[in-house]
């Protein structure tokens, strides 16, 4: 029995049938927003042509179109919704596909208040183990590459977050015990760009540095990492931060060149570098960007998130008011002066640079206007509904709580449990808080309904929405992550409340940093307990993180 469907009948172009193969990578036309599958006592598979049922494809269109069934879209033994395979089941076998998701509506929300909090709840303190406390945050705005931070490198920005931090707490550089920075693309003169921002700010050179990388959950891991050193006893104090410069990447020769030229550095008389020289072709020129796509998958993420965002049948619109919501909502937090991690940055050379300008609200309509970036003619993920290329950083101050009681210190939060996760990179890339946030979650003793600010990395509109429909869906659960029940949906009231990634911009490497420091800015100023942050990452990697408002 189908209650409803998820694909809308009506005609296609013949050409366009291979894209409803069974690995389902896409619907050629924006679906209904999917309710509800239930299909019971199918009892053999239907024969198949390139993938699609021969039934499937009805006759019964004009010229080279088809009309497609619905009842037959949903009777095929598709491979996936997200390759969710079926070859163990018998062709004659019964079985049951139930996919419940629930309708999601943004432009309700736009608007919307922060729920009241709940007072009292348990403390996350465990004995035994010290406790971890920021003390404060803080980031450069978040420029659009190509601005005004396009002439500097990554270091100089990683140093004007230092010195904001610095500036903001009057942390003695002495007492830092360690500093720790997450970055994903980089510049090869300071491959360790937290040391060399580090001496650059002004910090002891006997205060030792370190960077790592985990692509879009960089700054997590640099901020993890330090809660790992502090808790365990090996330092008192540490600085974790992050940044990114899409501004200036670095691009190298071609392999074929750069082999060439290392052997002529090896060559050791004239003849062998005449030889060497004789094999040089003009193709040997060509740069080498650096990569866009997966390495493992050789799909760009933009591809993986609409791909995604078709087989959680998210809509265009649905995307596109989610985009919305981001902005406006960023818009109103910037106007009220909600994001006060923000410190101003004096450019060398240029005025000084006090907010993010990546925060464009703009109308449904002219969203509408806009072409697919990834999949074309009729992918949903455009520039609108995505995050943008983004140059910035972040840095904040890590303390063993009683450190900083006794440095005069009033915290803002503790940092609790946490949690990485890894799924497959190919189809799942984009769902690291589906499984992150349940597993967080278990480890803090906590449910859903304690968390009271929730902030989630946008990589695209299609990604955040795709995550709330598998968060609750009981047949995802079931079937992809072991688990009887559903996580759950976080409620739109208590979600990215100061906007997101979308409209804040995502320097790959700091965007954790503002995650954490907008969680526990948010459960000060609305007097909630605990705040959650996830974020997915290329490689089908992801992060969760419980952070504890600290006592008025």
């Amino acid at each position: 029995m189908v209650r409803a469907l998820g694909f809308r009948p009506g005609l296609y172009p013949r050409r366009h049938a291979h894209f409803l193969s069974h690995r389902l990578r896409w619907c050629p036309r924006p679906p209904a927003l999917l309710r509800a599958v239930e299909l019971e006592g199918a009892k053999e598979a239907p024969r198949t042509r390139s993938g699609v049922p021969e039934d499937f494809l009805s006759q019964e269109g004009p010229g080279d179109h088809l009309v497609i069934h619905p009842l037959h879209f949903i009777d095929f033994r598709m491979t996936s919704i997200l390759t969710y395979t079926f070859k163990n089941l018998p062709s004659t076998s019964k079985w049951a596909l139930r996919f419940s998701v629930r309708p999601l509506s943004c432009s309700s929300q736009l608007r919307a208040t922060p729920a009241a909090q709940t007072k009292s709840k348990k403390t996350l303190a465990k004995p035994n183990i010290r406790n971890v406390v920021v003390v404060d945050g803080v980031r450069t705005p978040f420029l659009l590459s190509g601005t005004s931070y396009k002439d500097l490198m990554p270091h100089d920005v990683a140093r004007a977050a230092l010195l904001g931090l610095l500036h903001r707490t009057s942390v003695p550089k002495e007492v830092v015990d360690y500093i720790i920075f997450g970055t994903v693309i980089q510049e090869v003169k300071t491959s360790n760009v937290a040391r060399e921002a580090a001496l650059g700010a002004g910090f002891s050179d006997k205060t030792p540095a370190h960077t790592v990388t985990m692509a879009c959950i960089s700054a997590n891991q640099a901020m993890t990492t330090g809660v790992g050193l502090i808790a365990s006893g090996q330092c008192d104090v540490v600085v974790a931060g992050g940044v990114e410069l899409m501004s200036d990447v670095p691009i190298r020769h071609s392999r074929k060149m750069r082999k060439m030229l290392l052997d002529l550095n090896k060559a050791k008389t004239l003849g062998q570098r005449l030889s060497l020289l004789s094999k040089f072709r003009l193709n040997f020129l060509s740069p080498e960007l650096p990569a866009v796509a997966e390495f493992s998958t050789s799909e760009t993420m933009g591809h993986s998130a609409d791909r995604l965002a078709a087989a959680f049948a998210v809509s265009r619109t649905e995307q596109d008011e989610y985009a919305l919501r981001s902005h406006s909502l960023a818009k109103k937090a910037q106007d009220e002066g909600l994001l006060s991690d923000v410190v101003p940055f004096k450019v060398p050379g240029k005025d000084t640079v006090t907010k993010d300008n990546g925060i464009r609200p703009s109308s449904l309509e002219q969203m509408a206007k806009l072409k697919p970036a990834f999949i074309k003619p009729y992918g949903t993920v455009t520039a609108a509904n995505s995050s943008f290329l983004t140059d910035g950083a972040s840095a904040m101050l890590i303390m063993a709580e009683e450190k900083a009681l006794a440095m005069g210190y009033k915290p803002k939060a503790y940092l609790r449990d946490f949690v990485y996760v890894s799924q497959d990179p190919k189809d799942q890339l984009l769902l690291g808080p589906t499984y992150a946030t349940p597993k967080v979650l278990e480890k803090a003793g906590l449910t859903l309904n304690d968390v009271d600010a929730f902030e989630f990395h946008e990589a695209f509109s299609g990604q955040i929405l795709a995550n709330f429909k598998a968060m609750d869906s009981d047949w995802f659960a079931q079937n992809y992550m072991g688990r009887k029940t559903k996580v759950g949906l976080p409620p739109l009231e208590k979600f990215n409340t100061w906007g997101g990634s979308l409209s804040l911009g995502h320097p790959f490497g700091a965007t954790g940093c503002r995650l954490v420091m907008a969680a526990a800015n948010r459960l000060r100023k609305e007097g909630g307990q605990y705040g959650l942050v996830a974020a997915c990452a290329a490689g089908g990697q992801g992060h969760a993180m419980i952070v504890e408002a600290y006592p008025k």
